[in-house]
């Protein structure tokens, strides 16, 4: 165990809560975990009341983009049991990211004990209404007060918690982006960092005021091969098998996204990686193939898609089949989450226990 200092808030927020009316990344819980990377080492783990940091001007982070963040929930149950999902995949995700973006990996057991620690002080925080959950955000960003590019020697570690309802309440349009990209091969799609979603923004009020809800990324190169969305994986029903994008350095390799993949097959549904060109999801729109499509994420979990858009054309795509696939993986990953059916994978980690080396 790790020596966490806590200092607690003199009075909780909690009264001015209204579990009826959540609006997602508005509202924040009572405290946040810090821990700080200097002389090469991370120092003075401590959770202290929910505030604003104080920074230089020239915080490197600021100007050269050295910032990384992960998207994680915990849920309550029936039962008031508080579980995480994938958390210590989410940790190493994170250093995935620190890597590419030169920065300094935070061990694991600093992670998870400053996580846990955390939500046991604000767990009355976890909401329990129907599609809610509290959605954590751990982040990492560069703190030098210097102007050079350079990486930075100085590094602060965050954790801070906000009950959410859904992202998304209804099924979306995807607009096909031909002119703008994410990411290109030997850059940073890979990594969860914060300059891949700046980048997002134009183009998606670009799709939006054309009457889209997201954007659905395309290759750098030719616009030839579909990759994401804005914010989720995207996987496709083509004649009854499940077809995502293979992963990439242009992907995101999302957790909610392998979760959706392993639990397909256990449910002996056939599913593809692989390349999946625009050119086979508009003729697969058209000649009635495309059953189905659907987003994947920590924040949207499973939300299907009711259009697709290309080029001046939107495509009408049935999102409300009983029957669907997406359905049925969803059902299948809210029982796993909740703790109604047996966890194979061992992906629900119970707020009460006990940390180990993982």
């Amino acid at each position: 165990m790790i020596p966490i200092s806590i200092t607690k808030i003199s009075e909780s927020r909690i009264s001015q809560f209204d579990q009826t009316n959540i609006q997602f990344g508005k509202v924040y819980t009572d405290h946040m975990f810090v821990v700080d990377y200097s002389n090469s080492k991370w120092d003075n783990p401590r959770i202290i009341p929910y505030q604003p940091f104080s920074l230089s001007p020239a915080t490197s982070a600021l100007h050269y983009g050295q910032a990384i963040f992960e998207g994680m929930k915990a849920f309550k149950n029936g039962k008031g049991e508080i579980s995480l999902f994938r958390p210590t995949d989410n940790a190493k995700r994170l250093n995935i990211s620190a890597d590419r973006m030169m920065m300094p990996s935070i061990p694991e057991d600093i992670f998870m004990e400053g996580l846990l620690e955390l939500l046991k002080l604000d767990q009355e925080w976890v909401p329990d209404t129907k599609g809610s959950a509290l959605y954590i955000r751990p982040y990492m960003f560069a703190t030098d007060a210097f102007i050079g590019v350079k990486p930075s020697e100085n590094y602060t570690f965050c954790i801070f918690c906000s009950p959410v309802g859904p992202y998304y309440t209804n099924p979306l349009s995807v607009k096909i982006e031909d002119v703008y990209s994410r990411a290109v091969k030997g850059g940073t799609g890979f990594a969860k960092c914060a300059g891949n979603y700046a980048a997002s923004l134009k183009p998606t009020w670009i799709a939006q005021s054309e009457g889209y809800d997201q954007i659905l990324w395309t290759d750098a190169l030719e616009h030839k091969y579909i990759e994401e969305t804005g914010t989720t994986n995207i996987f496709f029903d083509i004649n009854g098998k499940l077809v995502t994008p293979s992963k990439s350095d242009t992907l995101l390799a999302g957790i909610t996204r392998d979760s959706v993949i392993k639990i397909a097959h256990n449910l002996n549904m056939s599913i593809e990686e692989r390349k999946i060109t625009v050119d086979e999801l508009i003729i697969a729109a058209k000649d009635g193939s495309l059953r189905e499509a659907f987003i994947s994420g920590t924040a949207a979990t499973i939300l299907n898609i009711k259009a697709i858009g290309y080029q001046g054309t939107k495509f009408e795509i049935d999102s409300e089949n009983p029957n669907r696939l997406s359905e049925k993986i969803k059902n299948h990953l809210l029982q796993l989450r909740s703790g109604d059916i047996e966890d194979k994978w061992g992906w629900r980690y119970r707020l009460d226990t006990p940390i180990t080396n993982h």
